[in-house]
């Protein structure tokens, strides 16, 4: 069985089907997705049909990306959509052809609304921004999971687990003593990067250029 933690998709399309063409995933293995499929890049739509269609043969986590939290504020709440539009919301929104066919995809919003804030697998703690330092996990504020950067980054957490992490983006794989970043900016042109994960360390990191 292989472990697998997958960065921030942002409507990359390509660099996706590439990335698991090269893991070759089977029934054995397990792929947790850290969030931020949608905005900026150019086929979100895609990326989330992909997604669905990979999750109905291979084992899926998929977690909440702050991108993901923004559509749900708006489609769901009512939030006004300007800061979802300062971070890509158009790019999303034309790959469904408007706002409407989003929001009435019901295939789709219910991908969004059934992902996670976090994932535990055994001495892993997958999530998409990070952790509040010195925080229970099971007391963390949602937005904290999804957004926190510096804070979480500079510090040691100290809540006994390797913390996998995406949102903020590095040229390559951060690694640190409590926490490892795997967020490559593909979206910005750089790479998408998974790693596979075994007994407390980095098994191997296989990447896909935009």
């Amino acid at each position: 069985m292989g472990l697998w933690a997958i960065g921030d998709i942002h409507g990359c399309l390509r660099p996706l089907e590439r990335l698991i063409e090269k893991i070759s995933p089977g029934e054995g293995d397990k792929l947790i997705f850290l969030g931020d499929y949608i905005d900026r890049g150019p086929d979100s739509k895609g990326v989330v049909d992909f997604l669905i269609h990979l999750s109905k043969r291979v084992q899926c986590v998929f977690l909440r990306g702050n991108h993901e939290q923004m559509l749900l504020d708006v489609v769901d709440n009512n939030d006004d959509i300007f800061l979802w539009n300062l971070n890509g919301a158009q790019a999303t929104i034309r790959s469904y052809g408007n706002l409407l066919e989003l929001e009435t995809s019901e295939e789709h919003m219910n991908f969004y609304r059934n992902t996670k804030y976090y994932h535990i697998e055994g001495n892993y703690l997958f999530v998409h921004g990070g952790v509040r330092p010195n925080v229970l996990i099971n007391r963390q504020e949602p937005r904290d999971l999804i957004w926190i950067r510096e804070e979480f980054i500079r510090k040691r957490h100290n809540l006994g687990f390797i913390v996998i992490f995406g949102h903020t983006p590095f040229e390559d794989v951060y690694k640190d003593a409590d926490k490892i970043g795997i967020d490559t900016g593909c979206v910005y042109g750089g790479k998408l990067t998974a790693i596979e994960l075994k007994m407390g360390t980095v098994v191997q990191e296989v990447c896909s250029n935009v």
